[in-house]
Order: structure tokens, then C-alpha cells, then sequence
């Protein structure tokens, strides 16, 4: 099925494929498509190849820097990103703290901070989850005591990703016991450099260090770096959360996985025969190319709303969940193409590792479980 785009917005597109073909660096390009982790360098280097272009941030105001894309030049810019092979733009610093101190930061913080994720000076990373308050985050325990201009922070937050590169943390803290859970948390912004601050590793069952865990020992944060008001930070991380999970539709790294397994579905073989010949493998990858096709008509219709100036609604549940089944289900079928090659870490094709490391996209950004009971009490009020 095609998907109509107005001819600016085709105009556009052809711009960005033209900017990936010369500015994408190959040896990053290949990196990304068959798999292999990129490390920090490469991320802040492909941050600062778009600063230079004057694409850091797609929609950002321009007052902050931003080019002032709309809702279709962001998911067009994504979608051609994705299937280049480039690397990712953090996230948590342009998609997820940044719209925060837009919005309910100090001019000092905007001043500061906003320019150096712009230019990918600053890494950030997340402190939200921790042990026992995943997906009732507010249930939260690690405690921010005010002591002159500073906060005295002790604690933990687990699941933390890529915080052994990071910078800055921005972080949920308890600075009130009294009343509803809600009605006592702050939003901090950490450096990640202050005393009593430590990062311990959690290896994934890929072998990878991706995620962590973050002690926080008598850690002094100066009352500054609090965002917006004391006991206010619920409101601050629900307008976080909308923008994350506005962006975990996944529908470009869907379609490259996709294109990549119907190029291994064709040159693998079982029993002298291609894959792709294989009936019940090809009533699989028909069923979950109409699912993705289904998403992205979904996705587009999300999109029409925001554009007209309406807020993303119990909608973006859905685009959630089935999007982290898509990415699960494909990479599920590589898995099948390779067969015993799975085990092997081939710099070509998929690995186990990815299958793995894939097993995530059910939980992180609100699980699929939080997602169902969101749609069933705001849709079908439940």
C-alpha cells in the first residue's frame, strides 16, 4: 500500500536521502545494518554531523536552536535515518530532557544546557526506575533532604542505560513522605562527576554492557539544578513519558529489519530450498509486513492529530505495544533463517544477541502490561 505525502514533504524527504548519502560516514553505516554496536564516539559524532547541518534537533523551536520541523519532516527524517543505518540521536537528551527544560526549566537552565545537547557536548542519561518502582514509578524511595542550597540525595535507580558514558542524569527524587506518593517527588538534573555518585554494570544476557545500576551516596545537588517546583516532579515525568513514548513505534528500524530478512529469506537454504519458499514462512513475513504496514497508517494518523494540535492520546499505547511485537516477530524470523548460525556472532546478519537484546522492547518506556491497562481505562473506561 502506498502512504501519500504532499510534494513539499517529498521534496524534503529527498533532501534528507541526499544529505545521508554524502555526510553518513560508511564505515557507520556498515556498522549499523549489520548490527554491531556502535560506541560513544560514533553517537556524539553523528550528533555533530547533524549540528553542523543544522539538524540536531528537528523540533526544536528555533528560539532553542532547533530547525523547527514539523510532526511529518521528524517521522520522514526518522524513517530515512533508519533504513540509511545511521546511528541513533540519544534520546534522552533531545527527545526526552530537553522538551522538560523547554518547558519548565530556568532560562539559566535552558541557557546552559540546551546549547550542549545541541552540539552533543553533554550525555544523558535517565534515573527513573529503581528497585521495586519500575511500573509503579511512583512508589519511588530514593530521598532528596534540603540542606541550605543544596539537596543531599541517597538512594539507587536501576536500569539505567548507557549511564558509564554519561555526563549529567536527570532523576525522580523523593523530597516529600507526606500525603499521596505523587505529591512528593522532584525532577533533578545530576552531573554525573559529584562525589558519592557510582555506576555499577548489569550484563545482559547478550554479553552486553548496556545497562546499569546508580548509587547515589550523599550526593549534594545545589537547589538549581532542580527543574520547575519541589514536590511537582509527577507532573514534569508524565510530560516526559508522553514524549517518550510518542518515539517507540520503531516503524523505520522495522522496515530495514524487514528488507534485511526477506534478503536472508532468499539466499538461506533448508533442504536445498531457499526459505523464502517455504510456505509457512512466507505466510509469516506476509502477516507481519501488513502488521507493520497497519502500524504505519496508525502512526501517520497520530501524526494528522499532533499536526491539527492535538495532544497524543491512549493511541500512542497502542502504537507501543504493537510496535515492540513487530521488531520481536522480525527478528524472531531472522533467527529461523539462520537457524544453528544463530549462536555464531557473524558481522552480516543478525545474532542471538540482538534477539535478545530485543526482549526489552515489552518493557522499557511503560511495559506492555501498563500499556494494555492505559488503553483499557481511558478507551474502554475500565
Amino acid at each position: 500500500m502506498h502512504l501519500s505525502y504532499t510534494p513539499e514533504e517529498e521534496a524534503f524527504r529527498a533532501e534528507v536521502r541526499a544529505f545521508l548519502a554524502t555526510e553518513l560516514p560508511e564505515e557507520m553505516r556498515d556498522r549499523v545494518r549489520s548490527g554491531r554496536r556502535l560506541d560513544k564516539v560514533d553517537i556524539l559524532r553523528w550528533q555533530n554531523i547533524l549540528y553542523r547541518r543544522g539538524w540536531g534537533a528537528g523540533m526544536w523551536p528555533k528560539r532553542f536552536g532547533g530547525a523547527d520541523w514539523t510532526v511529518f519532516q521528524q517521522y520522514i527524517f526518522d524513517e530515512e535515518c533508519a533504513i540509511a543505518g545511521t546511528p541513533m540521536q540519544l534520546p534522552f537528551s533531545i527527545k526526552m530532557v530537553a522538551p522538560v527544560l523547554m518547558t519548565f526549566g530556568s532560562a539559566a537552565q535552558q541557557e546552559y544546557f540546551l546549547p550542549r545537547i545541541l552540539a552533543g557536548e553533554d550525555w544523558w542519561c535517565q534515573g527513573y526506575s529503581e528497585p521495586g518502582s519500575g511500573s509503579d514509578l511512583a512508589s519511588l524511595r530514593m530521598a532528596a533532604v534540603r540542606d541550605g542550597d543544596d539537596y543531599v540525595v541517597n538512594g539507587q535507580k536501576t536500569w539505567n542505560t548507557y549511564g558509564q558514558y554519561a555526563d549529567w542524569i536527570f532523576c525522580l527524587v523523593r523530597t516529600q513522605s507526606a500525603g499521596r506518593p505523587q505529591e512528593g517527588i522532584s525532577f533533578l538534573l545530576v552531573d554525573m562527576k559529584t562525589p558519592g555518585v557510582s555506576v555499577r554494570p548489569i550484563i545482559t544476557l547478550d554479553g552486553e554492557h548496556e545497562i546499569n545500576d546508580v548509587f547515589f551516596d550523599n550526593v549534594r545537588v545545589p537547589v538549581q539544578n532542580r527543574v520547575g517546583e519541589e514536590n511537582r516532579g509527577w507532573t514534569y515525568a508524565k510530560f516526559l513519558l508522553g514524549h517518550e513514548r510518542t518515539n517507540t513505534a520503531g516503524i523505520g528500524n522495522s522496515k530495514r529489519a524487514l528488507a534485511r530478512l526477506k534478503q536472508m529469506a532468499t539466499t538461506s537454504s533448508v533442504g536445498g530450498r531457499p526459505m523464502s519458499a517455504d510456505t509457512r514462512f512466507r505466510d509469516r513475513l506476509s502477516r507481519v509486513e501488513l502488521e507493520l504496514t497497519a502500524l504505519e497508517i496508525t502512526n501517520l494518523r497520530v501524526l494528522s492529530a499532533m499536526a491539527r494540535g492535538s495532544a497524543p492520546g491512549p493511541e500512542v499505547s497502542a502504537l507501543k505495544i504493537k510496535g515492540s511485537e513487530i521488531i520481536q516477530e522480525l527478528v524472531e524470523l531472522q533467527m529461523h533463517v539462520l537457524g544453528p548460525a544463530a549462536i555464531a556472532s557473524l558481522p552480516e546478519v543478525p545474532t542471538s544477541g540482538q534477539y535478545f537484546n530485543l526482549r526489552k522492547t515489552t518493557i522499557y518506556a511503560g511495559s506492555t502490561e501498563i500499556q494494555k491497562n492505559i488503553i483499557a481505562k481511558l478507551v474502554l473506561g475500565l
